[in-house]
């Protein structure tokens, strides 16, 4: 089956989708520095010799460019950025290798699929939980995207391609290797993240976890290597705990990590920073909101050297990247109730940078502000409680700092 799919691979069609998916993706250098815009031109003075490489089975990939990304609940997240060039031939193996897989995967799959997403993992375990499932178990594997055993997802591949050209791209990307101050190290284990086909590499790997969940009659959902499990009782959890990290360990060769893998119930756990609460309503994990709240301090940090409208701008991009996430929570209470928190940071911080009185005073009168409340320009107190104080609260009251454009939540809940 599929036994010459190199040949759809380097179609010229093909090609042009996959170099416009790498465009609109953006992305890093690899260990050349060629820039995404750089590689239209490149491809088409070099596309020849590509292509008949990549129909040959020569081609070789080069190392990726090592990246560590600092993880929210601590630890490094490591991340392999691969060449331009690279990343647009993993597309391209990706247009085709999607269409092949995607429909044998579980319906309890939901990361990095067409028309799916985390929500709807979310949505799938608030399901589960109102039809009386109401006990999770959380599984985290640890380092999965590092551990993946090569031999394990080769053959799996080799289960449905036939091409041995493709096969031997993709084990030439597991095995190309990533650069460390220069030095390149080689790749045993593990599909790096950073590059498009990772993603799908990880899908066929774990579909092997869904099969096994299914024919054991579990209901689950799983986004990426994010999978909880719903049973009906605490010892049903343990039980179910137990059979499936043995089966893990022994037919994916991973370790389950006991530390953040556990059983509970589901308002008590967190699950793609979301939880179902008491009511059976989905709405943002208390570790999440901790993560929201660190946000806001460092973006109104007074000591950025950044004007008015960049801390602005920089503060509308997060806010509504967040949102449009985290919209989902139907109840949104405990964002919501940090409105007021969230505009006397915004407050203490333009106080703190119109430096001295004279400054004060001129932006206060500028914004409307007079008689006996410009005195709070002369007040020796600290600015987070000036920042509560009624001239402050006048003068960048809710109704300004929106016409401003510094938004919170809410001002976006009836655009989403």
């Amino acid at each position: 089956m599929y036994e010459e799919l190199m040949e759809q691979v380097v179609r010229p069609e093909n090609a042009t989708a996959a170099w416009k998916a790498v465009k609109r993706n953006k992305g890093a250098p690899g260990i050349d520095g060629m820039t995404v815009e750089q590689l239209r031109d490149h491809v088409r003075q070099h596309w020849e010799s590509i292509r008949a490489k990549l129909l040959a089975g020569t081609y070789v990939p080069s190392p990726v460019r090592r990246v560590e990304i600092p993880k929210p609940d601590g630890g490094i997240r490591l991340l392999g950025v691969p060449t331009v060039q690279d990343r647009w031939i993993q597309q391209m193996l990706l247009e085709v290798l999607q269409g092949i897989f995607d429909p044998t995967f579980s319906e309890h799959s939901y990361g990095f699929r067409p028309g799916r997403n985390a929500h709807g993992a979310v949505q799938a375990a608030q399901g589960y939980v109102q039809a009386g499932k109401d006990w999770v178990v959380d599984m985290d594997i640890t380092k999965f995207f590092d551990r993946v055993n090569h031999d394990i997802l080769m053959t799996r591949i080799g289960q449905t391609i036939r091409d041995k050209r493709v096969l031997r791209l993709i084990g030439r990307y597991l095995r190309s290797g990533v650069m460390i101050e220069g030095v390149v190290q080689g790749t045993e284990e593990g599909t790096p993240q950073g590059g498009p086909l990772s993603p799908l590499l990880a899908n066929i790997y774990l579909d092997a976890l869904d099969q096994e969940l299914e024919e054991r009659g579990l209901a689950f959902s799983r986004y990426a290597d994010d999978c909880n499990i719903y049973v009906g009782s605490g010892r049903a959890a343990e039980r179910v705990l137990a059979g499936v990290t043995e089966w893990i360990e022994q037919h994916l060769r991973l370790e389950v990590n006991a530390t953040k893998s556990g059983v509970g119930r589901p308002w008590e756990r967190k699950f793609l920073g979301f939880r179902i609460n008491l009511e059976g309503k989905i709405e943002v994990a208390p570790k999440s909101v901790e993560r929201f709240k660190q946000k806001v301090r460092e973006y109104w940090r007074s000591c950025q050297s950044l004007s008015s409208n960049e801390l602005r701008d920089g503060w509308r991009a997060f806010v509504q990247g967040w949102w449009a996430y985290f919209h989902l929570a139907e109840e949104r209470r405990n964002i919501f109730e940090l409105e007021g928190w969230i505009r006397r940071h915004i407050r203490k911080c333009f106080w703190l940078r119109w430096h001295d009185w004279r400054g004060r005073q001129k932006k206060l009168t500028k914004l409307g502000l007079c008689g006996r409340r410009l005195k709070v320009v002369h007040s020796s107190k600290g600015a987070w409680r000036i920042a509560k104080s009624p001239s402050l609260n006048q003068a960048l009251n809710n109704r300004i700092l929106r016409r401003l454009g510094f938004l919170v939540p809410s001002d976006l809940a009836t655009s989403i």
